[in-house]
């Protein structure tokens, strides 16, 4: 199961659908306010949560490798938190906190800064900034040292011009309003962070933080990504997935 990030649908998989289809069945959702999904579900990450592990009941799946992407990660730390791991083998998160937030106990949220009162601001701007957002997002998605493939960049931006800011709002109310630290020091799953080294969002700080306070944690590194590896480096990428799917 492959669970996207804000603004960014579940075709952002794309690349793991096509590799890994012939291995694995792959599950790639549209999160509440995004893509297909829209606001068919109440707009927050525990109505996501709720919505994705209903399904995976529904179907009666198990022995499941869980990948969540940026907000899709805080998803899966949802469903752990809300239903247990037992349908699932491995946790993997691509490139995320699990407090989005820095406030005066926690100095591991985004690299930009963003405190409760800069996210106040950014979330009255959500709507009425829409449409110069698209192209700012789907940069800042990318390492910046490298040279993201021209192609890469239209399809986030296009894709992301697509969303419904009003919609996105609540979705990333709900994503900055939660603190998973303890739901992961008390994970009995392993534990797999994908983790772009040229990251905008994210740093070494959540890396160690991981490191000193899950059980069975494992850190991959891509040297060439930022917040997306599975689109900077997917073949590499993939490979993880796929040793997982493997044991």
């Amino acid at each position: 199961m492959l669970v996207h990030g804000w603004s960014c649908p579940g075709q952002f998989f794309c690349h793991q659908v096509e590799q890994l289809k012939a291995h694995a069945r792959c599950i790639t959702p549209d999160l509440p306010g995004h893509g297909k999904t829209c606001d068919l579900v109440p707009l927050s990450i525990e109505a996501s949560a709720d919505a994705l592990y209903g399904y995976l009941r529904d179907q009666d799946l198990s022995d499941i490798v869980v990948c969540g992407w940026s907000m899709g990660a805080l998803v899966v730390y949802s469903m752990l938190e809300r239903y247990g791991g037992d349908r699932f083998s491995a946790v993997v998160a691509i490139d995320m906190s699990p407090k989005v937030l820095n406030t005066l106990d926690w100095s591991n949220g985004t690299l930009s800064g963003l405190t409760p009162e800069l996210n106040t601001h950014f979330l009255e701007a959500i709507v009425a900034d829409w449409p110069k957002l698209p192209s700012r997002i789907a940069r800042r998605l990318f390492a910046e040292n490298e040279r993201t493939n021209p192609g890469t960049l239209d399809f986030a931006r296009n894709e992301i011009a697509k969303a419904d800011p009003q919609l996105l709002q609540p979705m990333w109310k709900s994503l900055t309003a939660q603190d998973f630290r303890q739901t992961l020091k008390t994970l009995k799953l392993p534990f797999h962070l994908a983790a772009g080294l040229q990251s905008f969002l994210y740093g070494q700080g959540v890396h160690r933080w991981h490191e000193e306070n899950v059980a069975d944690f494992h850190l991959h590194g891509f040297e060439r990504s930022g917040h997306a590896p599975h689109l900077e480096e997917p073949e590499k990428f993939n490979e993880l997935l796929l040793t997982l799917i493997r044991q």
